[in-house]
């Protein structure tokens, strides 16, 4: 991978999120159903990558022929596919730096509802592949019981999970289960979007969101995505002289330094776990705790820092979110435009009825559960972890920002509170990882109905708890 390679990358990128804002101007459609430009974008671009595109013609070109790509070279592809795992650690890095720093208080009353969500929502897929494996897919399609896992690692954990644990697969005798996991991410990514889209928009219509109130009140520019003259103001202050350093660099340079204090945190706990408690057990948990919300809490950290010492407030929130907006909707477009589409041929059944459990119980579960556990902006909340639930952490950003554009309710910082509590264990953490060899070495059945008492705590706690206060 050159310079170049990568600089053409970035080029590709700019054309798809404008070509996104083109079509989001042009098309009603896509403007009913408030589809961001990086969604449209993204869209297209695998339209016209190698997943589609290059499939379709290389049956009546030449191998060497460019367009077996698409209209994408292999190095840009290969860009594209390592950026959203970067730049999720810049997202959530900046979540609270510019912000007030969050009492204990806050982070139990927002982020408590969010975690018994969360969690209800994340060990329930564990319930649900499990019982799905056990009831249909071993007995008839003679599938490993550790085939009840790949909901969670792939719905949650997303396809940096799931090919982190190829080699897990490899070694426990279930190499197709990488196929699967990939192709189970793929699906949820999809139809976390559609499905969260037609949610966004029956909520609206039946007024169950706070934020956006009526979608025929939208003016057509706001349709549009286009900001009414009367509405403009500054998209962020000057807090620094540019003279001195450029504000936009100022403050990228403070999101990265958040990255890198929870990069050092996290080598910290893998080297200390590495002559303790994992040298005691020959285990490892650490290794398998993903950076971004290791990096949250670094931005954290140096919030508390510039709580005590910046008597200039030279930290401006706007700034922070004009950035972390940036990299969101780059990851946005690239991780969809990444998606692999490759079909999976002789576990296609199990595959299809995995996906269909999957997608039914996350639907189900945010419907019947999100309203009673989280009774105060209900919606708002509960669509991101819905979109974490089928596709990742950016697919639940991704819903959030849809149904509440300017942060006025406390969505994101509730969402960020949770990930504090809940990556290290589910959505690419200690549990997503170590679930396939615990299923593998002691059965289904122990995993089964440990996942049901897990899953059946974050329930009662939200309904009897949290739901009760209405926090």
């Amino acid at each position: 991978m050159t310079p170049a390679q990568i600089g053409f990358a970035l080029v590709y990128i700019s054309i798809f999120l404008l070509l996104g804002k083109l079509i989001r101007i042009k098309f009603p459609i896509f403007q009913n159903l408030f589809l961001p430009s990086s969604i449209i974008g993204g869209f297209l671009a695998l339209l016209l990558g190698p997943q589609v595109l290059g499939k379709l013609v290389t049956p009546f070109v030449s191998e060497d022929n460019f367009f077996t790509n698409g209209i994408m070279t292999e190095g840009i592809t290969q860009v594209w596919e390592a950026l959203p795992g970067l730049l999720i650690n810049i997202v959530f890095a900046a979540l609270f730096l510019g912000a007030k720093t969050p009492t204990l208080k806050n982070i139990w009353n927002y982020g408590g509802p969010q975690l018994a969500f969360g969690w209800a929502i994340g060990w329930g897929q564990y319930v649900v592949g499990l019982l799905v494996v056990l009831l249909i897919l071993v007995p008839f399609y003679d599938i490993p019981p550790m085939a009840g896992a790949l909901i969670e690692v792939a719905f949650e954990g997303g396809h940096g999970t799931a090919a982190g644990m190829a080699q897990t697969f490899e070694d426990l005798g279930f190499p197709e289960a990488f196929d699967l996991a990939i192709g189970l991410a793929t699906v949820g990514i999809l139809s976390g979007v559609i499905f969260g889209i037609i949610m966004i928009n029956w909520a609206v219509r039946k007024e169950k969101t706070e934020i956006v109130k009526d979608v025929k009140e939208f003016s057509n520019l706001k349709k549009k995505g286009i900001m009414e003259f009367q509405n403009r103001e500054p998209a962020a202050n000057m807090t620094v002289r540019p003279e001195s350093i450029e504000p936009l660099s100022f403050h990228f340079a403070l999101i990265s330094l958040a990255v890198l204090i929870g990069y050092v945190i996290l080598e910290g706990l893998i080297a200390l776990e590495s002559v303790t408690w994992g040298a005691w057990t020959d285990s490892e948990i650490m290794t398998y705790v993903p950076l971004f919300p290791i990096a949250m809490i670094g931005g954290i950290l140096l919030q508390l820092f510039f709580d005590k010492t910046d008597k200039h407030d030279v930290l401006d929130r706007p700034m922070i979110a004009r950035i972390q907006g940036f990299a969101l909707d780059i990851l946005i477009l690239t991780a969809i435009a990444s998606v692999s589409l490759d079909v999976i041929g002789e576990y296609l059944v199990p595959f299809i009825v995995l996906a269909v459990a999957g997608i039914t119980w996350n639907v189900v579960g945010f419907l019947v559960l999100a309203p009673r556990i989280i009774p105060q902006y209900w919606f708002e909340r509960g669509i991101g972890d819905f979109g974490q639930s089928m596709g990742v952490t950016a697919t639940g950003l991704l819903l959030m920002r849809i149904v509440d554009p300017d942060s006025k309710s406390p969505a994101f910082e509730a969402f960020g509170y949770k990930q504090l509590v809940y990556e290290p264990f589910l959505g690419g953490g200690l549990v997503t990882a170590l679930s396939v060899p615990f299923i593998a070495q002691f059965g289904a059945v122990p995993m089964l109905a440990f996942a049901a008492v897990m899953s059946l705590t974050g329930v009662l706690a939200g309904l009897f708890y949290f739901g009760k206060k209405g926090s």
